[in-house]
């Protein structure tokens, strides 16, 4: 399938979260690069990021009713709890039409009546991947149903216990445009200098005000040692990058010169890579997977109540291979941060061991592994 004259018709299932997006974007991407000819489709929510980046993308979508899985009481889990079972009866009316011959899922709760609709409809075969270093929920329903289940680390395939009726580890797919970046373009693009390490923040393309706000405390003394790109998320998750803005206003000029602040960092992302010499972020599956497969040392602060303590888990595939400081957020205080920080950019040396250890953890062939996955699949392998 997707050789030979053929065209693969797959129907991608995923999103509610840019880690849960990225992974199908960088398949496709694979396949793209192999030759292979593939007719996608996305079902996601109806206003979901999955539907904006496979419209960006170009990628036919499909909207249906979704219902977001919490395992905490909350009055929207009824309203959600509904809207699945009818997105499971429309998910299985375009499969039926669509004759996938399979269906990828790359998880979160978006993911779960497309694959419930594909394996109680015997609609095609499903492979769903796991991003995290845990099982999420997601994952776990899927499961049910999945003739193949992928994760990103070897310690995650043991999770699966019986319940997965084969398990492969793949690593988790990073776009491969990401791995063409230029430091000095990068630097250029935001006036930098190439003489002052660079510390690259982020919390995610919502951003994370936590870690804004704790990075604000320490401004503008940490400019003394370093240059700072900031992307704070959106006006509409936060305000912080007009709080911060404002602040940078009244700063001495040198130091102005030392700091900018975004709200998102598009397609100059693999430049502003190549540039920084240090990150701090939170370690969503996306951002692990980025940071190990190009080399990148980081300080981490895991995003405190995500579904299984997700975070920290992904955050410790690094920190254990001495590639990452993990802080959790409560010790994570202004004066500690302005230590690890200060510690690790006047460390070269340190930074570039880190940076070594992290391509050691990082699987720079999971795109083409999930892609090689989805063929056989297909091919009934």
């Amino acid at each position: 399938m997707g050789e030979g004259g053929h065209t693969l018709r797959l129907v991608i299932a995923g999103g509610g979260t840019g880690g849960h997006v990225l992974p199908a974007l960088a398949v496709l991407e694979e396949f793209s690069r192999r030759g292979v000819a593939v007719a996608p489709t996305w079902i996601g929510s109806r206003d979901g990021v999955e539907r904006e980046q496979a419209e960006a993308a170009g990628i036919p979508f499909v909207g249906i009713p979704t219902g977001k899985l919490r395992r905490y009481l909350d009055l929207r889990t009824a309203t959600d709890a509904a809207r699945i079972p009818a997105g499971t009866v429309l998910a299985w009316r375009h499969l039926r039409r669509l004759r996938p011959d399979v269906v990828f899922s790359t998880g979160g709760f978006v993911s779960v009546p497309t694959v419930v609709a594909a394996g109680l409809g015997r609609v095609a075969p499903i492979l769903t991947h796991e991003q995290t270093a845990v099982l999420g929920l997601a994952t776990r329903i899927n499961l049910r149903f999945a003739a193949v289940l992928a994760v990103s680390y070897a310690q995650t395939a043991a999770l699966a216990g019986s319940r997965a009726r084969a398990v492969i580890v793949t690593g988790n797919p990073v776009r491969a445009s990401l791995l063409g970046g230029d430091a000095a373009r990068g630097l250029a693009r935001f006036g930098f200098s190439g003489d002052v390490p660079l510390l690259y923040v982020t919390g995610g393309a919502r951003g994370a005000s936590p870690l804004n706000q704790r990075l604000a405390s320490l401004l503008p003394r940490l400019l003394d040692g370093c240059q700072i790109l900031h992307q704070t998320g959106p006006a509409g998750a936060n305000d912080d990058a007009a709080a911060l803005i404002r602040s940078r206003e009244s700063w001495p000029e040198a130091l102005r010169d030392r700091y900018r602040v975004v709200e998102f960092v598009r397609d100059e992302l693999p430049d502003v890579y190549a540039a920084a010499s240090l990150v701090l972020g939170r370690a969503g599956a996306g951002t692990v997977a980025e940071l190990a497969v190009l080399g990148k040392p980081a300080v981490l602060i895991p995003l405190p109540g995500a579904g299984g303590d997700e975070q920290t888990v992904n955050a410790r595939v690094l920190a254990d291979a001495d590639a990452a400081v993990l802080l959790p957020q409560t010790e994570a205080t202004p004066r500690r941060l302005s230590e690890v920080l200060t510690e690790l950019l006047g460390d070269p040396a340190r930074l570039a061991a880190m940076g070594s250890r992290a391509k050691g953890v990082g699987r720079a062939d999971a795109a083409g592994r999930l892609a090689e996955a989805v063929v056989g699949l297909a091919r009934g392998g």
